[in-house]
C-alpha cells in the first residue's frame, strides 16, 4: 500500500467534539488552517492504495466462486455392502464432501469470508466470543485446471481457516487442521484432474472449537491462493534470507533455498539470487546448482556481501528485495522477498536497541477484527487500521495472541513497526510444534519482527513441566531463526523455584508492574519488557461512568483490577530504562471479552480506539506520550453540555509541548507546565461557546485544540478516509457519518438512526463503536453513537464514481462522491460453472456384439466391471467392440423436479444413451464429438453403450455434466 508521509502536517485529533487541532511545524511558521468539516484525525487523505508487492508470482487468488452452507450436513451412513466398500476407498467421500453432492441451493460468497460477523447477538452464546453463534459451516468450490497444467506442482494455500477444518479434494481427505491462525498448504498435484474433468474442493469448518477468549470469527476469513509451479520449484516458505551484520562490521545476506521436485527423473536446478536496492537496482548476485532426485528436496546456500546498505528503521523503513529464480527442466520458479538491514538487541539495563540506538517500545496489542467485517478484514482496511496506530504514535505491535495475516507483516515492514510475533497454543506436541515451526518459517524474513513469543499467560508457567515445554519450543525457534530472542508473556510465578523466565531470552511481564524492580534486582542479566499492560476501560464519547448502563468514562479513571489507567501504566514503563517498553491492551476495541460486563455488552472497552477506529481520550493521551516529531495537543471532554451552564467541568489536557493554556470564549482560564505523562487538569464552569487548549513552546503557540458548543443537529455529513479508491473489486474506504448543526459544527451527542445507499461500490459492513449495540453490522443503516458511525465501502471494477448517500429522520441528507480510479483487478482463478458432474462410472468388459443396455453388475460385485472416470478412454481392441457404461444420476433438486440436460463433452465411438432404460440420444459417427441428451424429471440412472472401431480409442473421454433445463 502507499501511505501518506508521516511528516509535520495539520491534524484533526481529539475526542468526540473536537473540531480542530492545528499543529505548527516551526516556531516561526504561521498557523495553518484546518479544512472545515473534518474531525478526530479522520481527515480524508490524498492518494491511492498501492498493492503489496508480489512475493510469489506462481500464485493466483482463489477468492470468487465459493459456495457456502451455514450449518452442518450429516454424513449419510453406508448401509449396503457396495456403499460400505466404496466408502473405504480414496475419492469416495460421502455427503457434502462428495464430488456429486447437490450444492445448487448454497449461497455464493467471496473469500475472505467470516460468516459469524453476520450473526445476531444471542444471550446464550459464548460471552468471550461476543455472544455470536459460530457453529459449523461448509464451503465448496469447483476448479478447472487446464490440460497444460499436467506435470506442474500444484498447491492450494489457505492463509487461515477459523477454526477446525477438514478439506477434501475430489472426494479424498487432503488435510485436517485444528487451529484458526496458521496457513495450510495442500499439495493438489496427486489429486488433480485436468481439462473438462473438473476438481471439487469441499471444506467442513467447525467454528464451535475455541482457541481464544475473544471473538475469533468463522470460515475462510483470509485469502486463498492457487499456486502453479514448475516440476522443480521453490518450496512454500522455502527462502530464508534475513541479513546479518558480522563482527567485522560487514553485512551479509545468507540465502537458504529449499527446492523440491515432482519430476519423474533426476534433475539439475540452477538457483540465481539477486539483491535489489530500494530503487530496484541489482546490487549483488550469486548462483549455485543442486541435484534433485524425483519427489525429493535439496537445499542451496548462498551468501551475498553488501557494502554500506541503507538501514531499516521505524522512521525510515527502507526495504531491499531478494529475488530468487530457478532454472530446471520443465521451467523456472521465482520468489521476491522484502528484507531490511537492521540490528536488534535487548539489554538488561538499557532496554531495546534498534541499529544500536535505544528505542522505547511504544506498543499495542491487537486482535484481528473490525466493526462490520469481523475477522475478514480486507487488505486496504488492514492498512488503514495500522495507519491509525501510526497516527497514535505506536511503534510496536504485539500479535495477540496468534499469528496475523501475511499482509499484516508486509505492512509492518513497509510502515515502520516492530513486532512481537506470538504463538497460539502452548504445547510442544508434534501437531502444535508444527504450527510453531510454520510461524517462524513463514515470518522470519520480516525485518519488523523483533521477538518470538511462545505463549501468553499459561497456568503452567511456574512448573517444571512448563519449563521443559518452553525449553523445547525455544530450541525449535532458535534452530529456525538464530537472530531474534524468544520471550513469553507471563502473568505471575516469576519467583517460583521452577518458572519459564529462566529459559526465555527476554522476560515478558503481563501487568504486575509493581514487580519490575524486584525481578530486575533478582535477575540483573535478564532483559525485560512489558508484554501487556494497562487494561483500562473507556466508552468512546462518554465522560461519566454509569455501570448500570455498562458505560465507562473516557477520562482515564477506570481500569481493571489487574491493570492501570493509560497514564499510570505508561508512567511505570517510561521511568525505567531497563523495561524495553510496553504493549497497551489494546490498540482497538474488539468483539467479545466485554470485561467488566456481560450481556448485553458484546465488545471490549480496552481500546485506544473503538471498534471502528474512532479515537477515545486515550488516543490523545498516548499521542502526548509517544509522538516527538511534531507538537500535539488534545482536550477532553467535548463542549456541548446543555443544561449544565455554570456547573464545573473537569478538563484533561494532554500535550508534548512545554506549557498548555486553556481559553474559554477568548478569556484565559489558566496555564500550566505540561505533565506529558499524566496530562494537565483544569476545572472550568460550563458556558456555551469556544473552548481552546493551546500548546506553547518557548512561549510561542505550536498547536491548538478547539471545541465549540454545538446546537441542535440539522444535517448529516459524510467524510471518507480517502478521496479516491481503486476500481479493482478489493479496495475499501471507511466513511465516517456524523451530524452537524446549522453552523456545520459536529454534534457529539447525536444518536439517531441513519440509513445509507451506495452506488458503484458495495457496502460490506457498518458500525458505530458502541460496545452495547445489537444492531446489524451488515444492514444499510446504523445509529450514530455519541455522534459517529462508520460505513465500509468496497470498490467495484473499473473507472467511475462511487455515490454514497446518508439520511436520517429530521436531518438534511448527506451525499458523497468518491472517484473510482481504473485499476486492473488482481489475477483471480476463473469461476467454473457449478453443476453436477458425473465422474464415477462402472464400465463393462468388451463385447463383440452389442449387449442388452439393461445389463448391470450384480449387487455387491466390485470386480467384474471396471471403476472408471469420465475423461478416460478404454483400451483399443483388435476387432469391433462394445462396452456399456453405467452411473447413477446425481441428485439435483431442480433436475429431479423439472428434468434436465446431460452434456457429454466428448464421446469417442458410436454411442447410444439410455436414461432409466429408455433411449434418449444417439451418436452415429465414430469420431470424437460432444452429445447432449434430455433427462426427464425424476430420472435416476444413465447408461451409455459405446461401439468402437478396431484398434481405436473409445469411451467417455470428456466431462459429463448434468444441468437443469
Amino acid at each position: 500500500m502507499t501511505f501518506p508521509p508521516m511528516g509535520r502536517r495539520a491534524l484533526l485529533t481529539g475526542t468526540a467534539g473536537t473540531l480542530a487541532v492545528t499543529a505548527l511545524p516551526a516556531l516561526s511558521a504561521p498557523k495553518r488552517a484546518v479544512p472545515s468539516g473534518l474531525l478526530h484525525g479522520l481527515s480524508p487523505r490524498p492518494g491511492l492504495p498501492e498493492r503489496l508487492p508480489v512475493e510469489d508470482p506462481s500464485r493466483i487468488l482463489l477468492s470468487n466462486g465459493w459456495l457456502f452452507h451455514e450449518g452442518d450436513i450429516v454424513f449419510p451412513l453406508p448401509v449396503t455392502h457396495d456403499e460400505t466398500y466404496t466408502n473405504a476407498k480414496a475419492g469416495n467421500a460421502r455427503g457434502a464432501a462428495a464430488m456429486e453432492y447437490d450444492d445448487s441451493d448454497w449461497a455464493t460468497v467471496t473469500v475472505p469470508h467470516d460468516w459469524a460477523s453476520a450473526q445476531g447477538f444471542v444471550e446464550t452464546a459464548n460471552v468471550s466470543q461476543g455472544y455470536r453463534p459460530r457453529g459449523i459451516g461448509w464451503y465448496r468450490r469447483t476448479l478447472r485446471l487446464a490440460s497444460e497444467d499436467r506435470g506442474k506442482k500444484l498447491e492450494l494455500h489457505f492463509s487461515a481457516i477459523a477454526t477446525a477444518a477438514t478439506i477434501w479434494i475430489n472426494g479424498s481427505v487432503v488435510a485436517r487442521n485444528f487451529s484458526g491462525y496458521n496457513a495450510i498448504a495442500i499439495d493438489l498435484t496427486p489429486f488433480a484432474r485436468f481439462g473438462d474433468e473438473l476438481n471439487v474442493i469441499a471444506i467442513r469448518v467447525d467454528a464451535t472449537a475455541m482457541e481464544g477468549w475473544w471473538y475469533e470469527g468463522a470460515g475462510l476469513y483470509r485469502h486463498v491462493w492457487l499456486a502453479k509451479r514448475s516440476p522443480v520449484s521453490i518450496a512454500t516458505d522455502g527462502v530464508h534470507c534475513d541479513p546479518r551484520l558480522g563482527s567485522d562490521g560487514r553485512w551479509q545476506v545468507p540465502v537458504s533455498v529449499t527446492l523440491e521436485s515432482i519430476a519423474r527423473t533426476a534433475a539439475t536446478a540452477t538457483v540465481m539470487v539477486d539483491l535489489l536496492d530500494p530503487a530496484g537496482k541489482v546490487v549483488g548476485s550469486a548462483r549455485a546448482t543442486a541435484e534433485l532426485q524425483p519427489l525429493a528436496e535439496a537445499q542451496v546456500a548462498i551468501s551475498l556481501a553488501v557494502a554500506d546498505p541503507q538501514l531499516w528503521s521505524i522512521e525510515a523503513p527502507t526495504l531491499y528485495t531478494v529475488r530468487v529464480t530457478t532454472d530446471a527442466p520443465g521451467g523456472g520458479d521465482e520468489r521476491r522477498v522484502a528484507i531490511g538491514f537492521r540490528t536488534i538487541r535487548f539489554d538488561a539495563n538499557e532496554g531495546f536497541f534498534l541499529n544500536d540506538k535505544a528505542v522505547k517500545l511504544k506498543g499495542v496489542c491487537l486482535h484481528q477484527d473490525h466493526a462490520g467485517v469481523g475477522v475478514a478484514v480486507p487488505d486496504a482496511l488492514l492498512a488503514w487500521r495500522l495507519q491509525r496506530m501510526k497516527d497514535t504514535g505506536v511503534n510496536a505491535i504485539r500479535c495477540s495472541h496468534n499469528a496475523q495475516a501475511p499482509e499484516f507483516y508486509q505492512l509492518c515492514d513497509r510502515m515502520g513497526f516492530v513486532v512481537m510475533d506470538e504463538n497460539r497454543i502452548f504445547n510442544p506436541a508434534p501437531e502444535n510444534m508444527a504450527q510453531l515451526e510454520w510461524l517462524v518459517r513463514a515470518h522470519r524474513n520480516h525485518p519488523s519482527i523483533i521477538l518470538w513469543s511462545v505463549f501468553n499467560e499459561e497456568p503452567m508457567q511456574g512448573t517444571e513441566a512448563g519449563v521443559e515445554m518452553v525449553r523445547r519450543m525455544a530450541a525449535r525457534v532458535h534452530a529456525l531463526d538464530d537472530s531474534r530472542p524468544v520471550t513469553a508473556a507471563m502473568n505471575g510465578s516469576f519467583y517460583d523455584p521452577q518458572n519459564v523466565s529462566s529459559v526465555v531470552d527476554v522476560m515478558g511481564f503481563n501487568y504486575y508492574q509493581g514487580d519490575y524492580d524486584k525481578f530486575h534486582a533478582l535477575n540483573p542479566a535478564k532483559p525485560s519488557s512489558s508484554s501487556e499492560d494497562t487494561s483500562a476501560f473507556m466508552t468512546r464519547g462518554a465522560y461519566a461512568t454509569d455501570k448500570a448502563a455498562h458505560v465507562m468514562s473516557s477520562m482515564d479513571t477506570e481500569a481493571a483490577p489487574w491493570g492501570a489507567t493509560h497514564r499510570n501504566a505508561w508512567a511505570e514503563i517510561a521511568k525505567r530504562r531497563f523495561i524495553a517498553g510496553g504493549f497497551v491492551w489494546t490498540g482497538f476495541d474488539y468483539h467479545g471479552e466485554p470485561t467488566p460486563f456481560t450481556w448485553p455488552t458484546i465488545a471490549s472497552f480496552f481500546g485506544i480506539l473503538d471498534l471502528c477506529g474512532f479515537p477515545k481520550t486515550a488516543y490523545d493521551i498516548h499521542r502526548a506520550h509517544w509522538i516527538d516529531s511534531e507538537p500535539v495537543i488534545g482536550v477532553a471532554p467535548h463542549w456541548t453540555w446543555p443544561g449544565r451552564e455554570g456547573q464545573p467541568i473537569a478538563l484533561l489536557v494532554t500535550s508534548n509541548a512545554e506549557r498548555v493554556r486553556v481559553v474559554l470564549n477568548g478569556r484565559m482560564v489558566g496555564e500550566q507546565a505540561v505533565d506529558r505523562i499524566m496530562g494537565n487538569a483544569f476545572t472550568v464552569p460550563y458556558a456555551p461557546g469556544k473552548l481552546e487548549a493551546i500548546a506553547l513552546k518557548g512561549g510561542r503557540e505550536v498547536a491548538r485544540a478547539t471545541h465549540e458548543t454545538a446546537g441542535p443537529a440539522v444535517a448529516l455529513r459524510l467524510t471518507p478516509a480517502r478521496t479516491a479508491m481503486l476500481g479493482d473489486n478489493e479496495d475499501v474506504v471507511p466513511v465516517t457519518i456524523d451530524a452537524v448543526d446549522a453552523q456545520g459544527r459536529h454534534v457529539p451527542t447525536e444518536n439517531r438512526l441513519t440509513r445509507f445507499t451506495v452506488d458503484g461500490a458495495t457496502l460490506i459492513g457498518v458500525g458505530n463503536g458502541d460496545p452495547n449495540s445489537h444492531e446489524s453490522e451488515k444492514a444499510p443503516q446504523r445509529s450514530l453513537f455519541n455522534g459517529l458511525a462508520q460505513m465500509l465501502v468496497q470498490a467495484g471494477e473499473g473507472r467511475g464514481k462511487v455515490a454514497i448517500a446518508a439520511s436520517a429522520e429530521g436531518l438534511r441528507p448527506a451525499r458523497l462522491v468518491i472517484d473510482r480510479v481504473a485499476a486492473s483487478p488482481r489475477a483471480q482463478v476463473a469461476v467454473t460453472p457449478t453443476g453436477a458432474f458425473i465422474l464415477g462410472w462402472r464400465r463393462s468388459k468388451s463385447f463383440a456384439a452389442a449387449p442388452d443396455p439393461a445389463l448391470a453388475p450384480p449387487p455387491n460385485d466390485n470386480n467384474s466391471w471396471d471403476f472408471t472416470r469420465s475423461g478416460s478412454a478404454a483400451t483399443p481392441e483388435t476387432g469391433p467392440s462394445f462396452r456399456l457404461y453405467r452411473a447413477t444420476l446425481p441428485v439435483r433438486r431442480r433436475v429431479v423436479a423439472e428434468g434436465g440436460t446431460l452434456s457429454f463433452t466428448r464421446i469417442e465411438g458410436r454411442a447410444t444413451v439410455y436414461v432409466d432404460g429408455r433411449q434418449v440420444a444417439a451418436k452415429r459417427d465414430f469420431a470424437g464429438a460432444p452429445l447432449e441428451a434430455a433427462v426427464p424429471a425424476g430420472a435416476k440412472t444413465v447408461a451409455v453403450l459405446v461401439e468402437a472401431e478396431p484398434n481405436a480409442r473409445s469411451g467417455l473421454t470428456g466431462a459429463v455434466r448434468l444441468a437443469p433445463r
